[in-house]
């Protein structure tokens, strides 16, 4: 058969065709890899997990200037005294040095403070608060100050009357200083009188007159 018939026969369509197609299998593979090369790529680039970054919400802390409070070891201050404990900053934590000036303490009838009926008794603290430290600090009395004496549970005292002074529980700057009174429902004369900034243990104890 001449070479020109050859040509236009089916056999040498079928063979040209096939020779200039690429293989379905040798497509398959090529995008394949080229996928996995992307893939790679990608990886190689991203930014570190979350985790491993500080979170932007979260403050530092700052360390404590002032002594901390051992378990059990809260300053005891007597009428005319003066005592240091380490005091915290209630909205970072941030710790300071506080001094309390215990100047009296006097019990006092209801009507004397026009007051509602007590418990037990009106006693009227009065005190001076000083931030003798280099941060802001917190005395927050009201809620957090207890009493215990003898065989009586401890409990809460402190109460939202005032005798008209400066209200000491505030937010102190360093050098800061109130003087105030504190008016507590006790259940009798005597005994201890603890503040709390938290849970954990007293900050501060006053020793109350017996008389």
């Amino acid at each position: 058969m001449p070479y020109s018939a050859l040509r236009r026969g089916q056999g040498a369509r079928w063979s040209l065709g096939d020779a200039m197609r690429p293989s379905r299998h040798a497509t398959a593979f090529v995008i394949a890899a080229l996928g996995m090369t992307t893939f790679v790529a990608g990886c190689s680039s991203s930014p570190e997990a979350p985790a491993d970054r500080p979170h932007p919400s979260v403050p530092k802390r700052e360390k404590a200037t002032g002594p901390l409070q051992k378990q059990g070891k809260a300053p005891v201050v007597t009428v005319g005294k003066t005592a240091s404990y380490s005091a915290a900053n209630g909205t970072t934590g941030a710790r300071t040095t506080f001094s309390v000036t215990f100047h009296s303490a006097k019990y006092v009838t209801a009507s004397e403070i026009s007051a509602g009926k007590p418990k037990g008794r009106y006693a009227v603290i009065t005190i001076e608060v000083t931030n003798t430290g280099s941060r802001d600090g917190s005395f927050h009395p009201y809620g957090f100050m207890k009493w215990e004496g003898g065989n009586t549970v401890t409990q809460g005292v402190a109460t939202l009357y005032s005798t008209g002074t400066q209200r000491v529980d505030s937010t102190y700057h360093p050098g800061e200083a109130v003087t105030g009174d504190i008016v507590l429902d006790v259940p009798r004369k005597g005994g201890k009188v603890s503040y709390y900034e938290g849970t954990g243990t007293a900050s501060l104890t006053f020793v109350m007159p017996s008389k």
